[in-house]
């Protein structure tokens, strides 16, 4: 019984309390007709509690999710069963769904009859607008009785995961002159840059080896020239993602962080797709997707890796380590101060092939966030230690971003568009 009262809501707090002051004065006023309302108006507030505290005991619920793994923008189906199995019939049930307010605003339904042994299908969609693990739950029931009088909140069905993976941007082209193909595998350049005709040569840079100017093709164009002696591709490409916090400005799904996310997510999944083997790596050189313990070519451990990453609290990349481990390395930076781009390329061994995606920060932040480190002086840096090197900002389409990587890398030729069949 003391649960049942702990349920009266106001309305039948004061009906109690107004039935046993109408009890009292018909007991002094020896009124017998008042009496029986008073009994009456007593019982009523009591009897609703009773019943909605037992109609609460027999409700159950089931949550699913189709998909279950659904990319940002997407949308997906949420079906709600509920069933009775009280001995009476369940009305006046308002449910309520705990959703993140990334997934959009909380669902509520009002059931005004729920018939015993018989399942109620609920459907509501979601569609996300923002990546990460998102926990949807728990479903909330309160059950009244029809004269609201009083009320129990149940939890109905705990907590449902649903992984919102970023949004991939369908890419064409692949940089030339890494093999990165079905034509060139590499080792065909590598040679032909070695003393013939047809060599493979471009302008000398500062820091390149004076062991490798080809005399014959300086002579010819009167200008320093290098021959590029590019190792055979053996397949495996790495994808450094900088999700440092202090990279990055923005918030919400317009945030820098999350276009670098979905671009890191596109380049994967566009490498995987001409069977190339692809390491996801973060700024602190922690391996996130294709290393020893699962698949490169998973396009799912990619897009979950991902979906899970949080910002990144160091100020500055892992120092001392090569982030590519001798494979090429496409970069997707933050803002870069020149002390992080020259610990980048510190460690970069020379004739590996290096790419970077500048992004251009500023352009992303709000008027109450720090300035952002000049692009241009990033740019500039890389370009100099022989990365190609394009900078990217929001209004610039990520497909075309990847175009002007693919013709930066060391201007070599044009992009080597294939063809799946």
């Amino acid at each position: 019984m003391r649960g049942a009262l702990s349920g009266l809501t106001t309305r039948g707090r004061c009906l109690l309390a107004a039935g046993f002051a109408a009890g009292l004065c018909a007991i002094v006023l020896n009124e017998r007709d008042l009496l029986r309302v008073a009994a009456f108006v007593v019982a009523l507030p009591l009897l609703a509690a009773w019943l909605a505290q037992r109609a609460r005991v027999g409700l159950h619920a089931n949550r699913m999710m189709h998909p279950s793994r659904v990319q940002v923008g997407s949308a997906t189906d949420v079906r709600v069963e509920l069933r009775s199995a009280g001995r009476l019939p369940t009305g006046g049930l308002l449910l309520e769904d705990a959703v993140p307010y990334a997934l959009g605003a909380r669902p509520r339904f009002v059931v005004e009859r729920l018939p015993r042994n018989t399942v109620t299908v609920l459907r509501y969609p979601l569609k996300p607008v923002m990546r990460g693990i998102q926990q949807v739950g728990p479903l909330m029931a309160r059950i009244t009785d029809p004269f609201g009088l009083a009320e129990f909140d149940r939890e109905m069905a705990g907590r449902s995961r649903l992984v919102v993976v970023p949004r991939v941007v369908a890419l064409a082209g692949l940089p030339s002159g890494s093999g990165m193909g079905s034509g060139d595998d590499g080792s065909i350049r590598l040679r032909a840059g070695q003393g013939e005709d047809d060599a493979v040569v471009r302008p000398y840079r500062h820091g390149d080896d004076l062991r490798k100017v080809h005399w014959r093709s300086t002579a010819r164009r009167d200008e320093l020239m290098v021959r590029v002696e590019e190792r055979p591709w053996r397949g495996g490409t790495t994808v450094l993602l900088d999700h440092r916090l202090v990279a990055h400005r923005g918030s919400g799904p317009g945030a820098s962080l999350e276009w670098a996310v979905s671009l890191a997510a596109s380049i994967c999944l566009h490498l995987h797709r001409y069977g190339h083997q692809v390491r996801l790596v973060g700024d602190d050189g922690r391996v996130l997707a294709g290393g020893p313990g699962d698949s490169g070519y998973s396009d799912s451990v990619v897009l979950d890796a991902l979906a899970a990453l949080t910002p990144s609290h160091r100020r500055e990349p892992a120092a001392g380590v090569d982030p590519g481990a001798g494979q090429e390395v496409i970069a997707i930076l933050g803002g870069s101060t020149p002390a992080v781009v020259d610990a980048l390329v510190r460690n970069r061994p020379r004739g590996v092939r290096s790419l970077a995606v500048v992004m251009d920060v500023g352009a992303w932040a709000s008027a109450a966030e720090d300035p952002a480190p000049d692009p241009a002086e990033a740019q500039r840096l890389l370009s100099g230690a022989g990365w190609g090197v394009v900078v990217a900002r929001p209004s610039t389409p990520m497909g075309q971003v990847w175009q002007e990587l693919c013709h930066s890398a060391g201007n070599r030729g044009p992009v080597v568009r294939t063809e799946v069949g």
